[in-house]
């Protein structure tokens, strides 16, 4: 049978998997992001014919070992040849130096040069050397996209891609190569300057017609070849080497010949190349008595002291050389910026006098005398012009009155493939999408600055904004949507675009921009005449400012805060609210919850209603979040009552089903979930939460229904933890973990799927998770969130548990700045470390741990913690003897009941208090069947006797054996 072929990166990959490294350590030792491990480790189930992880571990053996940090660089399809004294200045360069620029014209051999440097110093950098195309990148804004591309880096919820380039890299000994960057100068300098302060063991070479002008740049000029040596010389050899590739031979005879040719040519490679390419039609009489022609014709111009003359006089006479269709052909497929197929090439280029059935054999001739190199790829042969000749097409293009015409049938072609990328999904779906992207953004450049192509600018900007959203590039449509309303031809169409743009913000984390999207959608509508939109805008900025208050840079203050509420109350024809007025039916959560269709969870006066119900709907949910707090906002106020919290958020919850808006409702339902959470009432906290993914699962996969899923999966893990419900909130932990929009930040997507682990006793799972939170964690800036404290604590727990002190106290320090410090003190910070002092058989300190009342620390226990803090109390204080021991269990029996995990901790605490060892044993059962196999075996201890060795078996199986 025959070996199967697995490429060199696959190859680092089934390594590391023959090491027993996760997904999110491969991804951390190789440099590329979580989402491509998992690709390359589904292309070797494949190719090996094995059926799982385990088996690629065992065949890892049969594979050679692989170099780590193989370069990531393009490879050559033709030998490099000559530049030895250039290829050691300019490395050494390098060594020295953490920034070079390879300065010279078009054609003279600056990337060839690189990458040959480049792939001589791979083994100096132990992270790799990696190759960054900057060639189709014509924004400035852009750098960042291309780099973090070329690297396999995602974007990072709350922070730009560039400051996610710099925390992935900010660790790392690398060298990036960055090539053709003289079109966009003026945004390199800028990006470089931060990249190489943020990451001290990067260096960057650059490839670059000009300077970049900064102080820390080492330029190095490259040359042409050199002619020294006559007959010897590099030139020469560069020139019969690449005729001996066509299938020339020559005798001595001949290299006077050759040695005058690469003089007229100047040494300059890329016209070295293309004269070569000649060879087999012109003979070498031919290729002297043309070029000599041209150079007589350029010799008085202003271009005789230019070195670039010897490039564009073999492209005009290269140019002059070809048929009328194929010079029309040359310089209209000057446009594409990306690798593109024949039949793309018809479309655009075979109009007036190029039959677009002559297309293809013209492209075809093109290749064959090297203005167009040919790349295979998975959909067929594709094509592209070098950056110089492709220049040199765009003035042809110019010269010949068509770059218009040419260019609008450009646009036109990329509306059409952003059409239907839309229309088509597929696997090859990701392929596809970046195939175009970079024509997808050329045309939107050059269609934004021509006024007769505004409308077309603007369908152009929100197909992109789209597919970048659903390529996973949040950044990037954020952008698209900002461009497309910049570019609406009517204010609602601005508006539009703007709140899709906040639900992107809102998707990356970004408080700030959320805020400023939604004023920005108000001031539209409030142009366009829409008074309740205007409102239904300001409530939304509103809202955010509470419900994502954590996500602020700069939190908005409460008297601005206010002022907008007002505003829109105002223009939306909202009062104040009159919660006391709602239907009795509404206050009861399973009317707003369970069947929100029921007519009575509407408000009980219709008629008194504002007249555009999604206003109303907004304004009620900004006055639950503002005015009660129901998020429990960073500047919320504490003395709102919980009942008018909740009439509120009910009020909220039953205005957005009566305006039929799933997303609004699920925000209500979020705003409902918290006032149900400062009651005290956990099952309908959790009720909400899963109301929300029942409302939202259905829905097109939009940047508003992924945003608030996202919320919602986070959610309803935590919540159904808070309840005992431990399979659920595993079961929502894993699809949040899952997410496609999180496959680049672990620490946000498995934070509750940790929790979750860790309170079911899932020791495995949990350090398996702990290594992505951690790496994605660090990589995104060491972030504080509520959820990303208790994602800390709990693997502190299970260390804890472990007895492996060292790693408890390091991931304690994490909880100090993944968290807060009042959170961690009173709230899950006192349960978690309870657990492990009762692990440990220290009851009395697990008690004073726990010792302030549940209403002394509410504001840090309630939401999903009390029912935990309330059993652990009781049991703690059973363990240690406290008079009041069993009136503590008593007082949490009734708070707990319907949470299986808590009673059963109240159940052993009361079994502990009466020594009654066949209820005890009962509470074992009760844990085993609630998930929690951890607490399970603790019960068989605290049994005693044979049951004791039982239970020390278990948490020997946990990985708990001490």
């Amino acid at each position: 049978m025959s070996t199967p072929v697995i490429s060199s990166r696959e190859a680092d990959v089934l390594a590391l998997l023959g090491e027993h490294l996760s997904n999110a350590e491969i991804a951390a030792q190789l440099f590329i992001s979580v989402r491509t491990v998992e690709s390359h480790v589904s292309s070797l189930l494949r190719k090996l014919a094995v059926p799982d992880r385990r088996a690629l571990s065992r065949r890892a053996a049969e594979f050679a070992p692989v170099q780590m940090a193989a370069p990531v660089l393009p490879a050559p399809l033709t030998a490099f040849v000559g530049r030895v004294r250039e290829r050691g200045e300019l490395a050494e360069a390098l060594k020295k130096h953490r920034q070079v620029t390879a300065v010279g014209p078009g054609g003279v051999g600056k990337t060839r040069l690189a990458l040959a440097v480049a792939a001589e110093l791979a083994g100096e950098f132990a992270d790799g050397v990696w190759f960054v195309d900057l060639a189709p990148v014509t924004d400035p804004g852009r750098i960042g996209d291309a780099v973090a591309a070329a690297l396999g880096v995602g974007e990072q919820p709350g922070r730009g891609i560039d400051d996610s380039v710099f925390a992935v890299l900010a660790d790392r000994q690398a060298l990036l190569v960055w090539d053709n960057c003289e079109q966009i100068r003026d945004g390199v300098a800028p990006f470089l300057e931060r990249l190489l302060a943020a990451c001290p063991g990067v260096r960057v070479l650059v490839t670059s017609r000009a300077r970049l002008m900064v102080p820390f740049e080492r330029v190095f000029p490259v040359p042409p070849l050199s002619r020294d040596g006559g007959g010897e010389s590099e030139a020469v050899e560069l020139f019969l080497e690449r005729a001996a590739a066509v299938g020339l031979s020559w005798d001595e005879s001949v290299r006077d010949t050759v040695v005058a040719l690469c003089e007229r040519l100047d040494g300059m490679a890329l016209a070295i190349e293309l004269a070569a390419a000649r060879c087999p039609t012109l003979g070498l009489d031919g290729l002297v008595a043309g070029l000599s022609d041209q150079l007589r014709i350029l010799a008085g111009g202003p271009r005789a002291a230019d070195r670039h003359r010897s490039v564009r006089a073999v492209l005009d006479w290269s140019h002059d050389l070809l048929e009328p269709a194929d010079r029309a052909l040359l310089r209209r497929v000057s446009v594409f910026v990306a690798p593109f197929t024949a039949e793309a090439a018809a479309e655009l280029a075979g109009f007036a006098s190029l039959d677009p059935g002559a297309v293809a054999d013209g492209l075809a001739g093109l290749a064959e005398q090297s203005l167009l190199t040919v790349t295979p790829s998975a959909a067929g042969t594709r094509y592209r012009a070098l950056e110089t000749i492709r220049q040199y097409g765009a003035e042809r293009l110019d010269e010949a009155g068509e770059t218009e015409a040419v260019r609008s049938r450009h646009v036109e072609w990329c509306l059409d493939r952003a059409a239907g990328l839309l229309d088509a999904g597929g696997a090859d779906w990701r392929a596809r999408f970046d195939a175009v992207a970079e024509d997808l953004r050329a045309a939107l450049a050059w269609a934004a600055e021509q006024p007769g192509l505004r409308a077309d600018a603007h369908r152009l900007a929100l197909s992109l904004a789209e597919s970048a959203f659903t390529r996973n590039l949040p950044g990037e449509s954020q952008q698209r949507y900002e461009q497309a309303a910049a570019l609406a031809g009517a204010d609602a169409e601005a508006g539009e675009s703007l709140r899709l743009a906040a639900a992107v913000a809102g998707c990356r984390r970004l408080g700030d921009d959320m805020f400023r999207l939604h004023r920005a959608a108000a001031e539209a509508a409030r142009r366009a005449g829409d008074l309740a939109g205007t409102g239904r805008d300001l409530a939304a900025a509103a809202t955010v400012a509470y419900r994502f208050s954590s996500e602020f840079t700069r939190i908005p203050a409460v008297e601005e805060v206010m002022a907008l509420l007002e505003e829109a109350r105002k223009l939306s024809g909202a009062g104040a609210p009159d919660p006391s007025a709602a239907d009795p039916a509404v206050a009861d959560p399973s009317a707003a919850v369970a069947d929100p269709s029921d007519p009575a969870a509407d408000p009980a006066d219709p008629s008194a209603d504002p007249p555009d119900p999604s206003a109303s709907a907004a304004v009620a949910l900004a006055e639950a979040a503002v005015l009660a707090d129901a998020f429990g906002a960073v500047q919320g106020a504490t003395d709102n009552t919980v009942e008018e919290t909740i009439a509120l958020a009910e009020r909220a919850v039953a205005l957005a089903h009566r305006a039929g808006d799933p997303v609004a409702e699920s925000a209500a339902l979020d705003a409902l979930s918290g006032a149900r959470s400062w009651a005290g009432d956990s099952f309908a906290a959790a009720a909400a939460a899963r109301r929300r993914i029942d409302l939202l699962t259905p829905l097109p996969p939009t940047p508003a229904r992924t945003h608030e899923l996202l919320d919602a999966l986070a959610m309803a893990s935590g919540t159904a933890l808070g309840a005992g419900g431990l399979a659920e909130a595993r079961r929502w932990g894993r699809q949040l973990a899952g997410h496609p929009l999180l496959a680049e930040v672990g620490h946000h997507a498995t934070s509750w799927l940790l929790v979750a682990d860790a309170f079911a006793g899932r020791i495995g799972e949990v350090l398996t998770g702990s290594g992505r939170f951690l790496d994605a964690w660090e990589r995104g800036g060491r972030q504080q969130s509520f959820s990303l404290g208790p994602a800390a604590a709990s693997v502190a727990m299970v260390h804890g548990l472990r007895g492996d002190r060292a790693a408890r106290a390091e991931w304690l320090g994490i909880v100090d700045c993944a968290g807060t410090s009042e959170e961690y003190r009173h709230g899950y910070g006192a349960i978690l470390d309870a657990m492990v002092l009762l692990h440990d058989g220290d009851a009395a300190e697990a008690l004073d741990r726990l010792a302030p009342e549940p209403e002394q620390v509410w504001k840090w226990v309630t939401w999903i913690w009390l029912h935990w803090y309330v059993a652990l109390r009781a049991e703690a204080s059973a363990l240690a003897g406290h008079p009041d021991a069993r009136a503590r269990t008593a007082a949490a029996r009734s708070l707990v009941a319907g949470n299986p995990v808590a009673t059963a901790h109240v159940d052993r605490a009361d079994a502990l208090l009466d020594g009654d060892l066949p209820r005890l044993l009962a509470t074992a059962k009760a844990f085993e069947a609630a998930g929690s196999r951890y607490q399970s075996a603790r019960t068989l201890l605290l049994a005693g006797g044979e049951h004791a060795a039982a239970g020390a078996a278990v948490l020997a199986e946990l990985g708990l054996g001490r």
